[in-house]
């Protein structure tokens, strides 16, 4: 059974989050502190579910005390929904963000897609590895890409882009992480170089570009590509 890590100072959401995932076989522990959480990671959870607002300091400061020496997922859940807020957590090393109140079906998706990538993650990719998302089939070794069985003609940093969602799919990625990865650490800054090839993308992956199924807009913060069975999409 897969043992999982709630990390909320609120009493009655750890209690609703208990009985949501031990009704679907994940065994849980809980705490309600920072200092609390520290001691519970000894146990090694598989996936830590984390709210950023504790009595003795902020959630991030656990995601960053994870990230220096673990990939164990973090899916945040807050009552803050500022971007800032979000950007802060992801680009700390959380693998995805819900706003409160959420619905429970989602964030099990979402666990399945965190415990799944980080199952299956093993650094850079090979340089011949083959993704296949949905109808998105990636081959970094041919540079090529299908979509629903037909080729499609991408550029050099539309390639790029789309190898850095296929890779992570499901995961957050934020603006500053994918300027970084595609144009590198100069163009941190440059959201606009995004927003230009994310539509260009779309118009050759969506087959409703003003609709996007896959490619999807985290409003503020970054893009996701829609895991395939990731219904939240």
């Amino acid at each position: 059974m897969t043992h999982v890590l709630i990390v909320d100072d609120e009493v009655a959401m750890r209690r609703l989050l208990r009985a949501t995932l031990t009704a679907h076989d994940f065994t849980v522990a809980e705490a309600g502190t920072l200092a609390e959480a520290r001691r519970a990671l000894a146990e090694g959870p598989a996936l830590v579910i984390l709210d950023l607002g504790l009595p003795d300091g902020d959630g991030v400061e656990l995601v960053r005390t994870l990230r220096a020496g673990s990939a164990t997922p973090v899916i945040i859940i807050s009552a803050r929904d500022r971007e800032a807020d979000k950007i802060r957590a992801l680009d700390a090393g959380a693998d995805d963000y819900l706003t409160k109140p959420f619905g429970t079906g989602e964030l099990l998706a979402r666990m399945r897609v965190a415990l799944r990538h980080a199952a299956s993650a093993s650094g850079a990719p090979a340089p011949d590895a083959v993704f296949t998302v949905g109808p998105i089939h990636l081959d970094l070794g041919r540079h090529e890409v299908i979509v629903a069985g037909a080729p499609v003609h991408l550029t050099p940093i539309e390639f790029k882009l789309l190898t850095q969602l296929v890779q992570h799919a499901g995961k957050v990625l934020t603006h500053r992480h994918l300027l970084r990865e595609v144009w590198g650490p100069g163009a941190v800054e440059e959201v606009h170089y995004l927003r230009v090839h994310m539509a260009a993308l779309r118009r050759k992956i969506e087959a409703d570009p003003g609709r996007a199924r896959w490619l999807l807009t985290e409003p503020g913060v970054g893009y996701r590509l829609r895991d395939a069975d990731d219904s939240t999409g």
